[in-house]
């Protein structure tokens, strides 16, 4: 017998996890399910949700750690989701269990650098603010300039050091993954060490694992479809090797 039973995100699709239960009963060593592929809730402000949720950032660098990568990304009531986010989710989402947040550092010109970023601000403005000159020569607007007005302050916004700085390496703090119900897909799951190299319980024979209630994650997309594939052939071809 071969089980498949998924994870335990999109439950209206069947994936509910309810095997875990039925597994530990069997002294199968089982991983808690953890949203993978997911959005994080940031404490944006009030007018900042109000104006800008549903739209787009683009053209972003996300740097956290080690992982650094161009991509984009939309702003939500609750904070944050979309394909650079989901790129970067697993080691954000470590970060939340480990320290109760994660900052992640945004940079929102990642065309310029932070030097010309300086010398195009110190440039005479006349009577306009910083922050209209910001728009006006830097070309950042709308939801990026809002994502500025979210971080600094007016005293900040008289400091061209501070903007520039800012804007290469925007600190945005990440304080809950979304739940795992909304999360394309799940972490967690049967342990390796409970498998055999077929993918067999090595305490139930006869019964495999495949897909992904098993305990391992992947990017979305292709990757994730493609292992649970890889996963459903390994594991057929041990029941055949089991029955021979």
């Amino acid at each position: 017998m071969i089980l498949a039973l998924g994870g335990g995100s999109w439950q209206r699709l069947g994936s509910t996890g309810e095997w875990v239960a039925m597994l530990n009963q069997l002294d199968v060593k089982v991983e808690a399910l953890k949203p993978a592929n997911c959005g994080f809730d940031v404490a944006w402000s009030k007018h900042f949700v109000e104006k800008y949720h549903g739209q787009p950032i683009k053209s972003v660098t996300l740097s956290f750690e080690a992982f650094h990568q161009q991509g984009e990304f939309i702003i939500t009531k609750h904070g944050v989701e979309g394909s650079l986010i989901y790129s970067a989710s697993s080691m954000l989402r470590d970060e939340i269990e480990n320290n109760q947040k994660a900052v992640m550092y945004l940079d929102i010109a990642p065309d310029t650098t932070k030097e010309k970023l300086i010398e195009k601000l110190s440039k005479p403005r006349g009577s306009r603010s910083l922050s209209s000159y910001v728009e006006k020569t830097i070309g950042i607007k709308g939801v990026k300039m809002g994502l500025l007005y979210e971080v600094l302050s007016k005293d900040d916004f008289a400091n061209v050091q501070k903007i520039a700085s800012t804007i290469k390496q925007l600190p945005v703090s990440l304080i809950a993954t979304r739940p795992l119900d909304e999360a394309i897909s799940s972490a967690g799951g049967v342990s390796f060490e409970s498998l055999d190299e077929n993918l067999m319980l090595k305490n139930i024979s006869g019964v495999f694992c495949a897909g992904e209630m098993l305990d391992w994650e992947a990017p979305t997309g292709g990757y994730l479809l493609s292992a649970c594939f890889a996963s459903g052939v390994v594991a057929g071809n041990g029941v055949i090797r089991f029955l021979k």
